[in-house]
């Protein structure tokens, strides 16, 4: 038995959570076995790497430092959780994963995209999602919905221009895999109905 690995991706403010949180519930109620959790996160060492990496004070901290640190705790959560959920056949949804990782220290921070997937490999140990939702959002709407809260939302808007480019050229170049949904102008309850279309092709 494997089950369906499901990640939702997106700048800032394009309503990851909201949408993932929305997602699980509307797949628990028809019966799935869901098992919902986050990045940077979902286990005790990897939450821990999530407040050094998110924190206002850590502005110092280098791109290859930030690499580093969010490689790490996703080869815990890969470890921990979503390998052992996947064995057991639920259908994981993780608000970001190794996209994420490729749009923002790749794309955004200049970081060589073949190390990046050299390394998300050996972290994610070859598991790749099913299906990845990527809801678009203009640049400067999605920060002022963001509100520059954490360490990676008060980077400077070029940065996050170059983060969403390096998204949408991921979906360009994966269009079965990556599913584009804009989210600029959108309710909420439209959005959510695209992504429940969405992953229904595939759970």
């Amino acid at each position: 038995m494997r089950g369906i690995f499901i990640t939702i991706e997106g700048p800032e403010g394009s309503g990851k959570s909201t949408h993932s949180r929305l997602l699980c519930g509307f797949l628990r109620r028809h019966g799935y076995r869901v098992l919902h959790t986050r990045e940077p996160g979902g286990t005790k060492i990897s939450e821990a790497v999530r407040k050094i990496l998110l924190h206002r004070n850590n502005k110092g901290m280098s791109d290859a430092c930030e690499l580093f640190l969010f490689l790490a705790a996703r080869a815990q959560i890969v470890e921990e959780i979503i390998k052992p959920a996947l064995k057991k056949g639920y259908v994981v949804v993780c608000d970001r994963f190794h996209d994420a990782t490729v749009a923002y220290q790749g794309y955004g921070a200049g970081l060589d995209l073949k190390l990046i997937e050299e390394m998300g490999n050996l972290a994610t140990k070859g598991i790749k999602p099913d299906l990845t939702v990527l809801l678009d959002v203009e640049t400067k709407k999605g920060l002022r919905r963001a509100g520059a809260k954490d360490r990676i939302e008060t980077k400077s808007l070029e940065f996050h221009k170059r983060a969403r480019g390096g998204y949408l050229a991921l979906a360009e170049r994966e269009p079965e895999r990556i599913k584009v949904i804009p989210t600029t102008e959108a309710k909420v309850s439209d959005v959510q109905d695209m992504v429940r279309r969405a992953v229904l092709s595939v759970v």
